[in-house]
């Protein structure tokens, strides 16, 4: 073990970080850009991140409100997984999926990805017809999946409470082995970085105001830091995707609900995968440094406000006791919410828009980190071509025109 003296304890205790190398620049907003992404999250990061690499496209903006990654990405349970039941959703999570497994190497920075593999419990009989037929469809679409039965998941995770004396008793559950956990801020930060070192330009606390739209074509945004002009706009901006499309003369079809989540003091490691349960309403993990890490569904009324509401944080931590007896004397350390776009089919929305250049990603709902490095990477590809990539085509709001909707209320867990 290593040992400080007195003396270094002083000297550690008084450095200073002043000539530390920032790890992103700080820009002075260009009149003009390329391309335009509105909303500094996982996502929009990400976007901006494959724009330069993938695309060769670097006179690129990334204007954010806040700070780079402040909302949704630091506000939740960073699970991934990609067992989706449709055929369009499981292509767009898979493809996520297979960077996920990559990205630590291709942005440089580790984002401390963990294949724990994502266990979703079945307590009804229809619970478990559901899960067979999702897991078959995995299979189908190439996507790892087991059905287990009660005794496989009590040998998975023995702290369970997997007995017949259960309200609910565990009859079995679905099975990601390639699924887990992320560091959630490594993932905005490793996306920042890499995106400035491509010459993009991160411009924080920028807040758009509306947008400068001539002949039904948008050529800018106004920013409280001025106006900035941009052929291309790409908006993703959970949570407050609704309060844009206005801005732009449209509607879309989203609900703003928060979305609260919940940590506990620090425990010696004791569960080593991920617990998601739909019927009894909560899904647990334990992070790296020890913390239950506990979610559940959306609160039941629209808003804005990311206090959240002490029924949900009740009725969550009923469901998890529920599951883990053990848990039932741990305290609660910190309570967040978080506030998310959802669609009337639990799927997203990457598309153009009625406005010429202007393009929108957002719907997400609660399934959105999962899917960062495949939204950034399909979007970046939409905003260069000008077309729709071929994974992110069925998710075009002209679905809720035609009637073809997705419709992903079961396999999108215990959210929505």
């Amino acid at each position: 073990m290593q040992r400080y003296s007195g003396f270094g304890l002083v000297k550690h205790a008084l450095s200073h970080h002043e000539n530390w190398q920032r790890q992103w620049r700080n820009p002075t907003p260009k009149k003009e850009y390329d391309v335009i992404i509105v909303g500094g999250g996982g996502h929009g990061l990400a976007t901006a991140y494959y724009l330069a690499k993938e695309h060769g496209i670097t006179n690129v903006a990334v204007i954010e409100k806040g700070w780079l990654g402040g909302g949704n990405t630091a506000r939740n349970t960073t699970i991934v997984r990609s067992n989706y039941l449709w055929d369009e959703s499981a292509a767009l999570y898979e493809h996520a999926m297979k960077l996920w497994e990559g990205l630590s190497q291709d942005i440089n920075y580790n984002v401390m990805f963990s294949q724990r593999g994502v266990l979703n419990l079945g307590h009804t009989l229809q619970d478990m017809r559901d899960i067979q037929r999702r897991v078959n469809a995995n299979r189908l679409n190439g996507i790892d999946g087991e059905v287990l039965d009660a005794r496989g998941v009590q040998e998975l995770v023995p702290i369970m409470d997997c007995s017949k004396r259960a309200r609910y008793p565990v009859m079995g559950a679905s099975w990601q082995p390639r699924a887990g956990v992320a560091r959630h801020d490594a993932v905005a930060w490793g996306y920042a970085r890499g995106a400035d070192g491509h010459g993009v330009d991160l411009l924080q606390q920028t807040e758009v105001t509306g947008f400068k739209i001539v002949d039904g074509r948008v050529v800018g945004v106004h920013t409280n830091r001025g106006d900035i002009g941009a052929k291309t706009v790409g908006c993703v901006t959970a949570g407050n995707s609704s309060v844009l499309a206005n801005m732009a003369g449209f509607n879309l079809p989203l609900e703003s609900h928060p979305l609260q989540a919940l940590v506990s003091e620090p425990l010696k490691p004791i569960l080593d995968t991920v617990v998601m349960s739909n019927h009894v309403h909560g899904y647990i993990s334990q992070s790296d440094k020890g913390d239950l890490v506990i979610g559940a569904g959306i609160d039941g009324y629209n808003g804005y406000g990311q206090r959240g509401s002490y029924p949900t944080v009740e009725h969550t931590l009923q469901a998890i006791v529920e599951m883990f007896p053990i848990f039932s004397r741990v305290r609660m350390n910190r309570q967040w919410g978080g506030i998310v776009d959802t669609c009337p089919d639990a799927c997203p929305i990457l598309s153009k828009t009625p406005v010429k250049g202007l393009y929108f990603n957002c719907g997400w709902g609660t399934g959105g980190f999962k899917a960062t490095p495949g939204s950034g990477h399909a979007f970046a590809w939409s905003l260069a071509k000008g077309q729709m990539h071929p994974l992110a085509a069925p998710f075009s709001i002209d679905r809720f025109h035609s009637g073809a909707l997705i419709d992903e209320h079961g396999a999108a867990g215990v959210a929505h």
